[in-house]
């Protein structure tokens, strides 16, 4: 999930009615990403390092 404004809990009660942004809000598990994606780089530095190690490529 990005850092929009839209993509907060209280947006689902301006979209829905409250029982319906309720029930939804109780489905959800938000997670949210830092700012900068340096994290993203490497983690995908590391699963090209791996990947051959453990798929026998």
């Amino acid at each position: 999930m990005d850092n929009l404004n839209t993509h907060v809990p209280s947006a689902l009660y301006e979209a829905y009615a409250p029982e319906k942004a309720k029930a939804l809000l109780d489905r959800f598990d938000f997670g949210f990403t830092p700012k900068h994606g340096k994290w993203l780089n490497m983690a995908e530095i590391e699963l090209q390092v791996l990947s051959p190690q453990c798929l026998n490529w």
